[in-house]
């Protein structure tokens, strides 16, 4: 940050600005602040695949067991394994 100054704190350095909030609070700022416009994209692309009755329901107990979602394990598996299929290649 050399040179520069925080529009708020006029502070210089991060170790001063952390200690100019750590003593105020946004709300004594408002008419410094600035309206800020921007997009956020949540969507995601999202591919469904079936899963034998009997397969689903081990990867739910397994996935339950490790405190993650179902959804989660299969795809850490998925990633492994095709990271390790274009190792190969």
């Amino acid at each position: 940050m050399a040179g520069n100054k925080s529009s708020v704190s006029k502070k210089s350095s991060y170790k001063d600005i952390g200690e100019y909030w750590d003593s105020h609070d946004l709300s004594e700022v408002t008419s410094e602040l600035q309206n800020v416009d921007f997009d956020i994209d949540l969507e995601s692309d999202v591919h469904y695949y079936a899963l034998e009755d009997s397969l689903s329901s081990k990867v739910s107990l397994i996935a339950r067991k490790r405190g993650v979602s179902a959804e989660t394990l299969v795809n850490l598996w998925l990633q492994e394994r095709a990271n390790k299929e274009f190792a190969k290649n």
